[in-house]
């Protein structure tokens, strides 16, 4: 996968448009990626459908931002957002930003953010629309990020993959011929004269063209056991001279 080094990240939360139950899950997924230096989040809360969030605010140390309904029908937290994320850019103390939410009017905001050489992270529902999700560099389900017991998928890879399958998440998708494609034609693109191509470039490159592609939408938890369970690819685990490290090539059959 794209390594994001350790980046300054702005987290920007639009509390109307994502659960607040998955706030702890998602912080330690924010963490992957880099450190929240500011963690914000907006709402109208003297609405009642806010109040759950309410509850989780101090314990993630998120500062909430009031932004009252001017007019009924209208989500004037998006401006809100909107402006502060631009105020943050000028300041010039973030390498990113994280956008929380599923709604497709930050599509503009992420745009802009990429062209100021800003990371952009979307994390939204599956029910985001496409246009918000292209926008990122990376986009993450909200539903992937809850912990349940092991998929099916992770366990039909267990043997074959030891030690890449972590507590599993039930599949939101099957792996289907648009991703087949795009892992078939990334591959391609990548392979060397021998067909070979290394498996972490692979990952870069597939989430470029697929912003939302991770291999826990369809229930692994890597990208290995994923690419097991196509049945088209030779595996080539090439040593490094490291302990425990190896390379990962794979090619087509």
């Amino acid at each position: 996968m794209e390594a994001y080094h350790d980046l300054k990240l702005a987290v920007l939360i639009d509390a109307d448009n994502v659960p607040y139950a998955y706030v702890k899950e998602m912080f330690e997924e924010i963490a992957k990626y880099g450190t929240p230096t500011f963690k914000r989040i907006y709402a109208d809360w003297t609405k009642p459908h806010i109040t759950g969030w309410k509850n989780v605010l101090l314990e993630n140390a998120i500062t909430p931002i009031q932004q009252y309904s001017y007019s009924s029908g209208k989500n004037s937290s998006d401006s809100a957002l909107i402006i502060d994320a631009m105020d943050i850019l000028y300041t010039g103390k973030v390498d990113g930003f994280c956008i929380v939410s599923s709604d497709s009017d930050f599509t503009r905001l992420a745009t802009r953010l990429r062209e100021a050489g800003m990371k952009v992270i979307g994390i939204g529902e599956k029910k985001t629309l496409s246009p918000f999700i292209t926008a990122c560099d990376k986009f993450i389900y909200i539903e992937i990020l809850k912990k349940q017991k092991t998929s099916p998928a992770d366990n039909d890879n267990k043997e074959q993959s030891k030690g890449s399958v972590s507590a599993g998440i039930s599949p939101l998708n099957k792996i289907g011929p648009e991703i087949t494609e795009i892992i078939l034609d990334s591959v391609d693109d990548l392979g060397d004269e021998n067909g070979w191509a290394f498996l972490g470039e692979l990952g870069s490159l597939v989430i470029k063209k697929k912003p939302d592609f991770d291999p826990r939408n369809y229930g692994y938890s890597k990208m290995l056991p994923l690419i097991r369970s196509m049945n088209q690819f030779e595996i080539d685990e090439r040593d490094t001279g490291k302990k425990n490290v190896k390379h990962i090539y794979i090619r087509k059959k």
